[in-house]
């Protein structure tokens, strides 16, 4: 059984990480920095351009065009690799094909693994 101070010491790790992967990801227009976020229940990812600070495009287990595609629990590795599918095929509509990875400070197992893996089958560069 973990405490407060378990979790709060796993979410300082956690913040560390992603805080020394974003000093060498950067996004472009030409390359975006597709971000990943997991909660318990669902997985986000965005294709961001840093230069303009805007969002390109975004997909997720709770977006309108995911919900047919995930069947089940939508916090599973199915439904991440529903996400790559979908992020990667909203990328090429945009004519990106290529972008730099930013795993959020996760370790690149499971969900996320699932979600990239997925995100490269389907055409996109990662």
């Amino acid at each position: 059984m973990s405490t407060r101070n378990d979790m709060k010491r796993k979410l300082a790790r956690r913040l560390r990480r992603r805080q020394h992967i974003r000093e060498s990801v950067y996004g472009t227009a030409a390359t975006p920095r597709m971000t990943v976020y997991r909660s318990h229940q669902n997985i986000y990812c965005q294709l961001v351009d840093d230069q303009r600070g805007i969002t390109l495009t975004s997909a997720s287990t709770l977006g309108k065009e995911a919900k047919g595609l995930v069947s089940g629990h939508p916090g599973n590795c199915k439904a991440a690799a529903e996400v790559g599918k979908l992020i990667a095929e909203k990328a090429k509509a945009l004519g990106i094909g290529s972008v730099q990875f930013d795993r959020n400070g996760y370790k690149f197992h499971g969900r996320v693994k699932a979600l990239v893996e997925a995100a490269r089958k389907a055409g996109l560069k990662v």
